[in-house]
């Protein structure tokens, strides 16, 4: 059996300690696979005061955290005193976020854990104390390098049982997407897609639909010269390795019922055109998962919400719906390592 999820408390000005909190409380009611946060647990214990809970914590190792699980929220210390209130992170907020997220894959990387589940962070606190990554998928990737001496390209997919999207390019303004767009990007992230739902998801061949970057998909190079010069290479050379692969399509008509039940996923060229789609669909329940790394990684696919934090009024679905599917992925690993000659 996988261990349980290690699961970060994110930016804890936010609403993470809320929505995990809430998570537990109704862990019988969905059947939720055991769980423990990586918090500061004085402060953990305060948020909870705040909202009005009586949540008993029981501090925990991974080891120990499903035994600990029906009875009490298993909380492993991060390390960090928190002084964060809601809504206002501070100078121990961004240390505390990137504490648990190292205790987290350090954590699953030993076979303590099953999977990492991050709540959401906040990029802009923590650039203000150094970090230099992106985002939690690329500091993830690096963790991961680190640990294994293999080098990782992460890939991000928002999933939800309508509809899985990657972003083939993410935060980047609009104007460096095209610069940023090349068909080794496309070919090495369409490669990195299929291999994934094959191996974690159980799909046996994997459908890959491959938007184009400008409207019509260039129409004929009338309207942009990318998607004949990138991404129709891109999918030809996916084709060439036996992936089902096929693009560049007009992306303003693959997101209708009838297209979606045409493939598993549709790789995207740019940020909002995989993210606008996924979250008109599936704005409560949609889940990040992070493609690619050695470990399984799924997180909400929302902000910090610095406005309701500490307020009640934290919707955990998302996160609920991410703890789900890693403990699904979970369960497929184990399965298929239990079945293996």
């Amino acid at each position: 059996m996988p261990g349980p999820l290690a699961v970060t408390f994110g930016e804890p000005a936010g609403i993470g300690p809320d929505i995990a909190i809430a998570a537990w409380l109704k862990r019988s009611e969905l059947s939720l696979s055991p769980f423990y946060l990586i918090a500061d647990p004085a402060f953990l214990a305060g948020r909870a005061r705040r909202l009005g809970l009586t949540v008993p914590l029981a501090a925990t190792t991974p080891r120990e955290a499903a035994a600990a699980f029906r009875a009490a929220l298993p909380v492993a210390d991060c390390g960090v005193a928190v002084t964060a209130a809601p809504g206002k992170p501070d100078a121990t907020s961004a240390p505390a976020a990137i504490a648990a997220i190292r205790r987290a894959v350090a954590d699953v990387l030993a076979g303590e854990a099953g999977a990492v589940v991050t709540n959401p962070v906040a990029k802009n606190v923590l650039y203000r104390s150094g970090f230099i990554e992106p985002g939690h998928t690329e500091f993830l990737a690096r963790l991961a390098t680190e640990a294994t001496g293999q080098p990782v390209q992460p890939v991000m997919m928002l999933w939800a049982p309508e509809l899985a999207v990657v972003p083939v390019t993410i935060h980047l303004p609009l104007t460096d997407v095209p610069r940023a767009l090349s068909t080794e990007l496309i070919v090495s992230t369409g490669r990195i897609v299929a291999h994934d739902l094959k191996a974690r998801f159980g799909i046996a061949r994997p459908r890959l639909a491959v938007a184009g970057l400008n409207p019509h998909a260039g129409e004929d190079g009338t309207m942009g010269a990318e998607d004949g010069a990138v991404v129709a290479p891109a999918v030809r050379a996916l084709r060439a390795e036996g992936i089902d692969a096929r693009g560049p399509l007009p992306a303003d008509t693959m997101f209708h019922p009838g297209a979606r039940m045409t493939y598993d996923a549709a790789l995207c060229m740019y940020h909002d055109q995989a993210l606008i789609p996924i979250k008109t669909l599936a704005f409560d329940h949609a889940v990040n998962v992070t493609l690619g790394l050695p470990f399984v990684r799924t997180s909400p696919d929302h902000g910090t919400a610095f406005d309701i934090a500490g307020s009640g009024r934290a919707d955990p679905s998302s996160l609920i719906a991410a703890l789900k599917l890693a403990a699904r992925l979970c369960a497929r690993e184990a399965s298929a390592l239990a079945a293996a000659p």
